[in-house]
């Protein structure tokens, strides 16, 4: 069966990212999509690693069984956690931590007490995590597909993209490092925030990957949401939404801006990379869930995400798979104005 190659385009999103798994879980038994490189931040880079460990033991199947087996193990270590839904909010159906007292706790900590005086002992639950369940000498071994994780450098504001052949635990971390939850992690004596901050997640690596022209984003974090804000949550919340999508839009419209230079005639295609952009999200499902359920990691709410991301693959191959090698299916400068998707020409 002839592919498709792609690059992929992961965003972070605490564990919305298990959408992110549910669409790559699609896109791997589908069979149609080689994918190229990876960059991904945060939940992406933890969904990219997962996901290059498998390819390198059990090809696509294996990449499959690794991914389930990191969400599953996911799912395990947070049923011990004191951030839980309230009875009400289980009762009603809602997935949000809104009605949690852990959450609420944890919450107003965070405000007023930094980590590096409410964890002095620096203990990461992700780090643990990650060591159990993801090989990183076989993560470097992974030819079949390049890596590019996003971190932050806390000492100059620049994006750092860390690349498969020296990927390592502390690396991962780093990428998944909020500020007002762990302690910044240090590599080579620099420290290192979220990746969401400059790179959520970064595109400009792809300009090197040669044999295709495709960047898929899967994308989670909204760039629209109607209406204002008005209690401290939601604004808190909206804020967040904007910082971590900034980045994001700076690439994007990069990539707009090449793409519009070279139809122009004022850039020599064969020194400069026409991208096409494709987008898979689902915003009418994630949006209402709502900022706190980023924390909510039980296994049915996981399995749920999964499922949604696995349906909108579906439909987004049903759509768009004979676009991929021939046009972007994105409107660029529409998604910054109401999510717009249009098919561009050739």
């Amino acid at each position: 069966m002839a592919t498709k190659p792609v690059c992929l385009a992961l965003q972070g999103g605490g564990s919305h990212g298990a959408f992110t798994w549910g669409v790559l879980d699609k896109l791997l038994e589908d069979g149609r999509i080689a994918i190229s490189a990876i960059s991904g931040t945060s939940a992406g880079a933890m969904n990219a690693v997962v996901m290059a460990e498998g390819l390198f033991e059990g090809g696509r199947e294996g990449a499959r069984e690794f991914l389930e087996r990191f969400w599953k193990k996911t799912a395990e270590a947070a049923r011990l956690s004191p951030i839980q839904r309230s009875p009400l909010n289980v009762l009603m159906g809602d997935w949000s931590l809104n009605n949690s007292f852990g959450y609420h706790v944890m919450d107003a900590m965070s405000r007023v007490i930094s980590p590096y005086q409410s964890n002095p002992l620096n203990l990461n639950p992700l780090a643990d995590l990650l060591a159990e369940v993801v090989d990183f000498e076989r993560v470097r071994r992974c030819h079949e597909v390049q890596l590019f994780i996003s971190a932050t450098n806390v000492e100059t504001g620049r994006v750092k993209v860390f690349r498969r052949k020296e990927l390592t635990l502390e690396m991962v971390l780093a990428s998944a490092c909020l500020p007002y939850l762990y302690q910044a992690v240090e590599i080579d004596g620099v420290p290192y925030w979220d990746g969401g901050y400059m790179g959520n997640p970064s595109m400009f690596p792809f300009y090197e990957i040669k044999g295709t022209r495709d960047i898929v984003l899967i994308q989670i974090n909204p760039m629209l949401r109607e209406g204002t804000p008005t209690t401290a949550h939601e604004i808190t919340d909206r804020i967040n939404e904007i910082t971590f999508n900034a980045s994001l839009q700076k690439d994007l419209r990069a990539i707009e801006f090449v793409r519009r230079l070279i139809d122009a005639g004022r850039l020599d295609p064969a020194e400069y990379r026409y991208l096409d952009v494709h987008v898979i999200e689902n915003q009418d499902v994630l949006n209402p869930l709502g900022a706190s359920s980023k924390l909510n990691a039980e296994w049915a709410f996981l399995t749920w995400l999964r499922d949604i991301g696995r349906l909108t693959a579906e439909a987004w191959l049903e759509e768009h798979f004979d676009d991929l090698g021939r046009c972007s299916t994105v409107d660029i400068r529409g998604m910054f104005q109401g999510g717009a998707r249009v098919k561009q020409p050739d």
